[in-house]
């Protein structure tokens, strides 16, 4: 049998964030946002997964979640821990971080290093204030609370595209 995305249950809802400390509904949003790039991409083999839907982007589901992957590495561990590791993903630097050079044959394996990633990133700011800052490769002094931010506003925005490539791939719409 082919490996298919697994089905995915949100973990939050939304309605449970109205009314929590500010750490936890940040916490929360980008919880909501990685799941929902997630279930975009239930029930859908690889090759669907890397099938490119919205010309004449060559944008996929499978490269959003590697470029999701890379995007958290950059801003959680990279940056705000200091952390000094290579990308997610090995091969020729693609200069979009994940979204060039998707293989439908490490659909299975791409997924599980998103995963893995996402659990790293939750313990590099695991404990570690919002105020908390650092330097960034710019040399603009930043704060967790950004991270987390920019991350919610990154995932927003291509789960975005995701709903368009899903429904372009075998026409599912959801929220």
């Amino acid at each position: 049998m082919t490996w298919m995305a697994p089905p995915v249950e949100r973990t939050t809802q939304l309605a449970d964030l109205a009314t929590v400390s500010e750490r936890q509904m940040l916490e929360g949003w980008l919880s909501w946002h990685r799941e929902t790039l997630l279930a975009k991409c239930a029930g859908l083999e690889p090759t669907q997964l890397a099938l490119t839907t919205v010309e004449p982007s060559n944008l996929t589901l499978l490269g959003l979640v590697r470029h999701m992957a890379e995007v958290e590495r950059w801003w959680f561990r990279r940056s705000f821990a200091g952390e000094t590791i290579g990308d997610v993903f090995t091969g020729p630097s693609d200069g979009d971080e994940g979204l060039e050079g998707v293989d439908e044959a490490d659909a299975e394996r791409d997924f599980g290093l998103f995963r893995t990633e996402v659990e790293a990133c939750d313990a590099a700011a695991a404990g570690r204030g919002l105020d908390e800052t650092f330097t960034s490769s710019r040399g603009v002094s930043l704060s967790l609370r950004w991270v987390y931010m920019m991350m919610i506003q990154e995932y927003a925005r291509h789960n975005g595209h995701a709903d368009f490539l899903r429904e372009r791939t075998d026409g599912v719409t959801g929220d």
